[in-house]
């Protein structure tokens, strides 16, 4: 049994994450002096294990990058099946949930205004006559592949879009889970709806591994090992089961402590190394990785504490990149 751990809470709207800061300096110097909250999300995590140099990128430089059309879909989709479980079981038709995709898109760039030009024309997916027609027609079309792997009129999810967040040995976890289904036996089934194709075996650790983390945060929360971790990859039409146990959440632990070490010692020596994969052809920083003949900008004067942010290194993806 784990130990008892501070409860979960959904925060006042999707992307609020709790303040947290520190005083930090640079060097040896800042050896033992951290102070307050540490925080990972599974994404920064993610990014960390693909190439330790994107992830200063991402989390001390700041570069910005734009949301590609397929993102924002993935946004959508996740959005119109949250918002299909509010309708009674019957109701909950192919009919009903693809009414739902114009109006939830709407909602969607009034309220997030870097949405507002994903579907400008310059993209090869998007340089086509009725561009926003189309691509919600794709969106519609990921939402009824759905219905072919779930049956939503016999599914009464316990949470949705469910922020969990817990305290393993003073580093806070924390993510959004999809969908929590919980049995009349107490059982757990974390769903993770993923947008993309199902990846191949040597891809699919990521996702597994962001699967792993969620149990372990519940595990954490709730004293109960997921009973079923579950991907539902719409862009072929594949379920990925996977049951975890207590051995492999105990291996996740570690592997997370380690990692917060060795982000602590890339910020700590400023050493940030890319790592080259078939994953760089998706990379949104390679004009600026050495790798690909590009020179990163210099490091911040505050690169130290940017790195350990807990409102960057914790922060939590709703919809992470185009995978989902």
């Amino acid at each position: 049994m784990p130990p008892s751990t501070a409860a979960a809470w959904r925060p006042p709207g999707d992307r609020w994450l709790p303040d947290g800061c520190r005083e930090v300096v640079g060097g040896a110097a800042y050896a033992g002096r951290m102070t307050q909250v540490r925080a990972l999300s599974p994404s920064r995590a993610a990014d960390f294990m693909q190439c330790p140099l994107m992830y200063r990128f991402r989390v001390v430089d700041r570069i910005p990058t734009a949301p590609s059309p397929a993102a924002a879909r993935g946004t959508l989709v996740h959005a119109v099946l949250e918002r299909l479980f509010d309708l009674p079981a019957e109701q909950r038709t192919v009919a009903a949930a693809v009414a739902l995709v114009r109006p939830q898109w709407a909602r969607l760039v009034e309220e997030q205004a870097e949405l507002a030009g994903v579907l400008d024309a310059g993209s090869d997916e998007v340089a086509e006559v009725d561009v926003e027609g189309r691509w919600l027609d794709g969106a519609a079309a990921l939402v009824r592949q759905w219905f072919d792997l779930e049956d939503p009129t016999r599914l009464e999810p316990a949470e949705r879009e469910l922020y969990v967040e817990t305290e393993v040995d003073g580093l806070v976890l924390r993510g959004y889970v999809d969908r929590l289904d919980v049995a009349a036996d107490g059982a757990l089934r974390v769903v993770d709806y993923k947008t993309g194709r199902s990846p191949s075996e040597l891809f699919e650790g990521k996702a597994l591994f962001q699967m792993k983390f969620y149990a372990l945060v519940l595990w954490r929360l709730r004293g109960v090992v997921p009973r079923m971790l579950q991907l539902v990859y719409l862009g072929n039409g594949e379920i990925v089961r996977y049951v975890p146990d207590e051995a492999d959440l105990l291996a996740v632990e570690r592997k997370v402590k380690a990692l917060w070490a060795a982000i602590e010692r890339a910020a700590v020596d400023g050493d940030w190394r890319p790592r080259q994969s078939r994953l760089c052809d998706w990379c949104d920083y390679k004009e600026y990785c050495p790798l690909w003949g590009g020179t990163p900008p210099p490091l911040p004067d505050d690169a130290v504490r940017r790195a350990l942010d807990p409102a960057a290194v914790g922060a939590v993806d709703v919809v992470s990149a185009t995978s989902d």
